[in-house]
Parts: structure tokens; C-alpha cells; sequence
């Protein structure tokens, strides 16, 4: 099927990947690639693929290191990797403390950090909005809620950027330089986590942390192991895209100008306009998966196995599902966008990086009306899986 060249680590798809999306939807929906897995690209199969219970996470572990030949070191597997009847269990503990209603109350706090932030900048007239923005708000949120000490924040930004880029050993290896780093800072935080595990047995406090470790004490809903998969999975899932929302969210409104005009007039709009910047430009582009059994999708058969890859960034730019998609509406409708994930691993913080992507972007319109985008080309991170700015240089 078609002869299209698809290179996910080419400088040029890191940079713009929409056009060879479009093009792979058009060719080759269900591609086949050289570097040995499947490439979904259309709404209606990789909705099916993310829904389809037949289609596996716990066996990407095992698929990796049967492809490279050598097991692959983990800290054990977070929920985020499991299939049920463990990934339910795993999710049950932590789902409470993310439900619309325990994140609405954290409505105030979230504004007062954005607010601090802005007053720390707004003498300077220029700021990097990725490191002294877009950054520090999910990173405070999450350490409170965990009960991180957030003057720690600096000793593990280094070793989360590593764990996160490591989501890409699929293409890189585990013995490349990015495997080694991703190695490494999973077993700094795991320790960094014992200690902090340690402090808590000895006086609990009210934070999640100390809740996780009642349930581990308990025996029946959590073994150590996992205690410490989730604590990682929390801290690192809890910043690393919620960052790239802002980041990217506010780029697509300096680059659309009318649209930015439009979210200053009418400020109600925020909801509507985190969904289409979630669907324009979303921080996660690719999951995988592994049929448990031989599987169809988009008429082409797929041995069980065999290495599946929805490309979450590719369906929300699908012209079937949303008229214009390469047009920026903060107004659009019907925005069924997969941004967040569907089925049983759709995303547990949705609903706490909505309030903050909203809360964030609207507070920076309206503090600095007239900001600026002070590069003609900014820098995106070199990951495959999440697509974020290295930075992004703004003038007010």
C-alpha cells in the first residue's frame, strides 16, 4: 500500500507532523510502516483502536524488549500500562482525588499561582513562556496534591524530561543514550520517592501521597511497587502535557490573531477554546497498543502481536470529523476531539488540565493584552509521542 517514506523522527514532521498526517490518511490510512508497526491516522480507527478491549497495553513491555533483544529495566508497570482487571484497581484509588468536583475546588489555588507568576514577569516586558509560565503552574499543582515538597521541583524536571522522552525506546532502543537517561531517572525518582514514602509512614499528612500509602498499608489494593509506578506516573502525567497545552495553545493564538481578538472580547469562550486547541495542536500525538488476537481495522488484517499505533494528533485533524480541521475555531462545536485518550485509559486528569489550561491562558490575555511572539521559529522538544516547545520567547 502506497509508497510513502514515514519517518517519525525526521526534524521536519517534529516540527509541522499535520502535513504527512493528512497525507497518510489520504494514501494509507492503516500504513504499514518500515519500522515495523502500524500507523493509524483516521477518526474512526483509532476511535475503534482506543476502544477495543482485544487491544492491549501490558504487552508493549514484553514487545520492546522481545524487539531489542534485552529486558527492558522498569519500575514495575504504572495503571497506565495495565489492562484489567489491575489497571482497574490501580485507577479506582487514585480516580477520587481528580473527579470535576475535588478539581473545581482547586479553582482559587490554580489562580493564585497563574497570578503570581504574571506579577513576577510583568516588569520585564519578555519572558520565556514554557519555563517561567507554562511550567511552573501544573508542576506546583501536583506537588501539592501529591504532597511533593515543591522546592524539590528543580532536582526532578531533569529526570522527568528524561522519563518522558523515553516514551520513544519504540524507535530509539533501550541501549540509545535516551534509553540509558530514561533508565536512570525512573530509578532516581523511585528513590527520591522511597524517602519521601519513609517521611510519610512515620506522620501522615492529608495529601494523596499519604492516602496511597494507607491503601498500600492495608495490603488488599496496592503492593510498593506499584505504590511507587503510580507516585511516578502522577508526577510526570500531572505536568509534562498539561505544560504543552499552554505552550502550544497560546503559539496557535498568536498565530491566529483574530482568534486571540476574539478570546480577549469574549472571555466565556475558554472552555470552547482549550477543546480546539486540544484538538488543533494537542500535547499527546501517538499511543500504541497490541492485539491480543488477530485483529481488522480499516480492512487491513493485523496479526496478534503486531505493534499498533493511533495517532491521536492525526484523527483530530481528520477532515470526516471535523469540517476545516486545519482551521483554528475557539468557537467550533461538536468537538469530539481524542486529545485526552477514550475508552478505559482515558486521561484521569482531564479534568484538572482543562481548568488549568483555561485558567492559565485566560489570565495571560487578559493581564497582557498585548502579547507578542518575539520568535519567527520556535524550538520543539525532540519527543515522538508528546509534542511540546523547547520554549517560546514572548514580548508584552
Amino acid at each position: 500500500m502506497g509508497d510513502i517514506q514515514f519517518n517519525p523522527m525526521d526534524p521536519e514532521f517534529v516540527a509541522d507532523p499535520y502535513p504527512m498526517y493528512h497525507r497518510l490518511r489520504t494514501e494509507d490510512p492503516v500504513h504499514h510502516s518500515a519500522l515495523g508497526f502500524w500507523v493509524l491516522t483516521r477518526y474512526e480507527d483509532v476511535v475503534a483502536a482506543l476502544r477495543d478491549p482485544r487491544l492491549a497495553k501490558e504487552a508493549i513491555a514484553s514487545f520492546v524488549a522481545a524487539r531489542f533483544g534485552a529486558p527492558v529495566p522498569a519500575m514495575g508497570l504504572s495503571m497506565l500500562d495495565r489492562d484489567p482487571p489491575d489497571h482497574t484497581r490501580l485507577r479506582g484509588l487514585v480516580s477520587k482525588a481528580f473527579t470535576p468536583r475535588v478539581v473545581e475546588g482547586l479553582r482559587p489555588r490554580i489562580q493564585q499561582i497563574v497570578d503570581g507568576l504574571l506579577e513576577g514577569v510583568a516588569a520585564k516586558r519578555s519572558m520565556d513562556l514554557i519555563e517561567e509560565f507554562a511550567y511552573p503552574i501544573p508542576v506546583a499543582v501536583i506537588c501539592e496534591m501529591l504532597g511533593v515538597p515543591i522546592e524539590d521541583h528543580e532536582r526532578f524536571k531533569g529526570w522527568s524530561l528524561d522519563i518522558a522522552r523515553g516514551l520513544d525506546l519504540i524507535w530509539l532502543g533501550p541501549d540509545s543514550e535516551v534509553g540509558r537517561r530514561s533508565v536512570t531517572a525512573r530509578q532516581a525518582l523511585a528513590e527520591y520517592f522511597r524517602g519521601l514514602i519513609a517521611q510519610r509512614r512515620a506522620a501522615p499528612r492529608s495529601d494523596m501521597l499519604s492516602g496511597l500509602i494507607a491503601a498500600e498499608e492495608a495490603g488488599d489494593k496496592l503492593n510498593e511497587t506499584e505504590l511507587l509506578a503510580t507516585c511516578i506516573l502522577l508526577l510526570i502525567a500531572g505536568h509534562e502535557t498539561t505544560v504543552n497545552l499552554i505552550g502550544n495553545g497560546t503559539l496557535a493564538l498568536l498565530r491566529h490573531p483574530d482568534q486571540l481578538r476574539r478570546l480577549q472580547q469574549e472571555p466565556g469562550l475558554i472552555g470552547s477554546a482549550v477543546e480546539e486547541l486540544l484538538r488543533y495542536d494537542g500535547p499527546v500525538q501517538r499511543t500504541a497498543r497490541i492485539p491480543s488476537a488477530d485483529v481488522t481495522i480499516g480492512g487491513r488484517a493485523i496479526a496478534k502481536g503486531e505493534m499498533v499505533m493511533p495517532f491521536i494528533g492525526a484523527a483530530d485533524r481528520d477532515p470526516v470529523q471535523f469540517p476545516e480541521p486545519d482551521r483554528l475555531d475557539i468557537g467550533r462545536t461538536d468537538n469530539r476531539h481524542v486529545a485526552f485518550g477514550l475508552g478505559i485509559h482515558f486521561c484521569l486528569g482531564a479534568p484538572l488540565a482543562r481548568i488549568e489550561g483555561q485558567i492559565a491562558i485566560n489570565t495571560l490575555l487578559k493581564r497582557l493584552p498585548k502579547l507578542a511572539l518575539a520568535t519567527d521559529r520556535p524550538e520543539y522538544r525532540q519527543s515522538l509521542t508528546l509534542r511540546g516547545l523547547k520554549s517560546l520567547p514572548v514580548a508584552f
